[in-house]
């Protein structure tokens, strides 16, 4: 009798009904959008998870920018403030400088200043008074006195004094933060490509002197 039961339901699957009925949830499979979104989540999610990272990047990055131009620039503002200065003060004015660069901390930024006077030559030179730099907030001297040195045109004025400050600093992006180990945070090397020379430049004149000596510098 199981025998003969057995055989009865092998045929009723042999059928056409039965094999429409198969060919029928194969279609209906094919056609269930249950879980498309998810799918298509899947292969997006990668490209939209690396923009995102890529316009962080470009936002830390312009904003630096800015903070460097901002360093420069304050620097020599307070320096064309003083009526004579020393080396320490210079360095301890640079230091503020370095400050200005807060919370970037990934490489250490290279501060200069530079007195420079005109000479009153029938064709006017710019010779450097005095020149320090401060690098990874250690202050050095830098050009020799005497060294002669570019300006702008219209700041070729015969007779007159200007203090530069130039700050420039070797950016790299967070994503590719290395370790003394050499190995890399984050993305790895797919942000290399930011990785850049920021820079900022003013020659300002001093406000309250014609000159402003370094008597140590």
């Amino acid at each position: 009798m199981t025998d003969l039961k057995q055989n009865a339901l092998v045929a009723r699957l042999a059928t056409p009904a039965a094999n429409r009925g198969l060919a029928g949830r194969a279609i209906a499979l094919l056609r269930d959008r249950r879980g498309v979104a998810a799918v298509e989540f899947a292969f997006i999610a990668p490209l939209l998870i690396g923009v995102y990272f890529l316009a962080l990047e470009y936002s830390l990055a312009v904003v630096t920018s800015s903070n460097v131009e901002r360093s420069a620039s304050q620097v020599g503002d307070l320096i064309t403030q003083q009526q004579t200065i020393t080396r320490s003060e210079v360095d301890a004015i640079m230091e503020i400088g370095e400050s200005v660069l807060q919370p970037y901390e990934r490489s250490q930024p290279v501060i200069t200043v530079t007195a420079i006077e005109i000479t009153d030559d029938p064709e006017p030179k710019a010779k450097v008074v005095w020149s320090r730099k401060m690098v990874a907030g250690a202050g050095s001297p830098d050009t020799t006195p005497g060294t002669e040195t570019t300006v702008p045109g219209d700041l070729m004025v015969p007779g007159s004094f200007l203090i530069r400050a130039h700050t420039t600093l070797d950016y790299q992006p967070f994503g590719s933060r290395s370790t003394d180990e050499g190995n890399h945070f984050g993305f790895g090397g797919a942000f290399d490509a930011l990785n850049m020379t920021m820079g900022g430049r003013y020659h300002l004149r001093p406000r309250v002197s014609t000159t402003i000596p370094c008597s140590d510098c």
